[in-house]
């Protein structure tokens, strides 16, 4: 069987542009582009800006991710992270192989995750307001990340089984969680008002949103049917900064994340608190209520079970019977 004939970028382009062209060509998302690119350029700039990185190799890599685990204190993932731009930039955009690389690995340090009574999670709600309460409720109710949820598309909500779609969420997975009852006529009508804002957008000549590269070709019309809006849009069009087309993106995460975090802090709970601590919360109340660890894993999307045994180490179902010896005494 003969081997795929690999992509070559434009010899004539500059060395990031190359990188763009190779992701692009890829399918890679806009966010790891702009990652990868991010950790490309710091590692040239470690090295001033001399040298190529052709005229470079494996020792040169290992020295760089070793002062990020060091003197730069990287976590254990953001240096791996690091490691993959690397080695995307050699192997698929100048066509080398590295060879073995041991740099000094940063400590993984796997700490409980936070999380909120249920009790604060209802003080945190009470202290919100209007979509940014609504895509809240939905981090807690179905255990989204942030990004699944302001990625949601109009018809990945399915009213009539209460079921939401997670479409590619972490590792390009998919997979379902339930919609809260008690959200489901707000989301509704929320869904009908950016329903209706989309046909204002067609009208005054836009509607169009951003699909993968593969459903766009397939379905040349797709992006600008209701079905692929996003739940939660931007309040003002934009240019998509790879076709250069005005459309309507989702909302920035910044601004949830914020309110969130404002939530927090009016409620007065001191806890290190945030979107994630939404989810986090989510899988242990499942837990606290008796809900199988492997049905709470699937709702979670973790690959491995053990990801989600971390959250029975934060449960106060066991650790309320007991009693510190002090309070025998």
């Amino acid at each position: 069987m003969e081997n795929k004939k690999k992509f070559k970028p434009d010899p004539d382009l500059k060395l990031m542009e190359q990188v763009r062209e190779v992701l692009r060509y890829h399918h890679y998302a806009y966010r790891t582009e702009q990652t990868y690119c991010d950790w490309i350029k710091r590692f040239l700039k470690f090295y001033g800006m001399k040298q190529h990185p052709k005229d470079m190799g494996a020792a040169e890599v290992e020295r760089w991710l070793s002062h990020l685990a060091s003197e730069g204190k990287v976590a254990a993932s953001t240096q791996r992270q690091a490691l993959n731009a690397i080695i995307f930039l050699y192997r698929e955009v100048l066509d080398i192989e590295l060879g073995e690389i041991s740099p000094m690995r940063s400590k993984k340090q796997r700490k409980p995750p936070t999380v909120l009574t249920q009790n604060e999670v209802q003080q945190v709600l009470r202290s919100m307001e209007g979509t940014h309460r609504l895509m809240a409720q939905l981090l807690y109710g179905c255990g989204l990340r942030l990004m699944e949820c302001i990625r949601l598309r109009i018809q990945d909500i399915d009213f009539g089984q209460g079921r939401i779609f997670v479409r590619c969420g972490k590792g390009g997975k998919d997979r379902t969680v339930v919609l809260p009852e008690s959200v489901r006529s707000l989301l509704a009508e929320h869904v009908e008002k950016v329903a209706e804002l989309h046909e204002t957008d067609l009208r005054a000549g836009f509607g169009e949103v951003y699909i993968p590269d593969a459903l766009a070709r397939k379905y040349p019309n797709a992006c600008r049917e209701t079905g692929w809006q996003y739940v939660f849009p931007s309040k003002s069009r934009s240019i998509d900064p790879r076709s250069g087309k005005e459309m309507r993106h989702h909302v920035m995460e910044s601004g949830l994340q914020k309110a969130v975090k404002a939530a927090v802090r009016n409620a007065g709970i001191v806890k290190r608190a945030g979107c994630h601590t939404m989810r986090h919360s989510f899988a242990t109340h499942l837990l606290e209520n008796g809900v199988n660890i492997r049905l709470v894993q699937e709702l979670m999307g973790h690959k491995d079970v053990k990801t989600t045994e971390i959250y029975t180490h934060v449960m106060n179902k066991d650790i309320d019977a007991v009693k510190s010896p002090l309070d025998l005494l």
